[in-house]
């Protein structure tokens, strides 16, 4: 991809000559506003033909034919996708595989991107975590999914927590801040509101199944503070574009 900025390449996985693994941004793609310009997101109501050149740019970009890419449509759940071809699914909102040239990728605007390599096993996972998909663990499902499937042990896992939402700007109401633990919110006395760290959670389950922290990567961006770099669903009021975190095995 001509545009540096049309991604992110997690540092953590630098040292993994076969992996690919990249974050997309909202740069460098061909969509008009207010999906400008990289939208991946076929259920926004964009071209649809600009979203498939979209596409094409991003994973073509990193070297990933676009015929080898698992997805699926998320639900905010739980159910982890063992993936063995290529294709798109319906319900699930992580995906691992272990095989080669097979490349699970997520969808966000807001949500909080994992992806996770088993240097180990060569096995991999792309989860989605939402708030709902982070109170129902949906990290540590997909690490414990890849244990017993793959043999997946912490100590060869490595993780990159992605751009999203961050803390200062997750504003949510009592309802929401009721499902979380006391370390992973805040109440602000001003606005009478709890703000929740849904990076700070997500790496609490990597690291309580063991992965070493000096193993994790997390983004110091964020979709709300760099709206002009990443789409943000709730601060554009769901009418964006959604980026792509995506990993893989040549």
């Amino acid at each position: 991809m001509q545009n540096p900025l049309s991604y992110q390449i997690p540092k953590i996985f630098t040292n993994f000559q076969n992996l690919i693994a990249a974050q997309s941004t909202r740069l460098g793609g061909v969509s008009k506003e207010p999906y400008s310009s990289l939208n991946l997101g076929k259920s926004t109501a964009d071209n649809p033909e600009h979203v498939l050149r979209n596409r094409e740019l991003f994973f073509g970009g990193l070297g990933i034919s676009s015929d080898r890419i698992v997805l699926s449509h998320q639900v905010h759940e739980d159910k982890v996708l063992v993936a063995d071809r290529p294709g798109n699914f319906e319900g699930y909102d992580a995906i691992i595989t272990n095989t080669k040239n097979l490349f699970p990728a997520v969808s966000v605007a807001d949500c909080t991107p994992v992806l996770i390599y088993d240097s180990g096993k060569k096995a991999v996972a792309s989860v989605h975590a939402g708030w709902r998909g982070t109170v129902k663990e949906i990290v540590m499902k997909t690490l414990q999914t890849m244990e017993s499937h793959f043999g997946t042990t912490a100590s060869d896992c490595f993780a990159f927590i992605g751009t999203c939402i961050d803390e200062c700007s997750f504003e949510v109401g009592q309802e929401v801040a009721d499902e979380f633990p006391e370390i992973f919110k805040r109440f602000d006395k001003n606005k009478q509101k709890y703000f929740v760290d849904l990076k700070a959670a997500n790496k609490a389950q990597l690291m309580a199944f063991g992965i070493p922290e000096s193993n994790i990567e997390i983004s110091d961006l964020s979709t709300i503070l760099h709206n002009d770099r990443f789409f943000s669903h709730r601060l554009e009021k769901g009418i964006t574009g959604r980026m792509m975190a995506v990993i893989g095995l040549k």
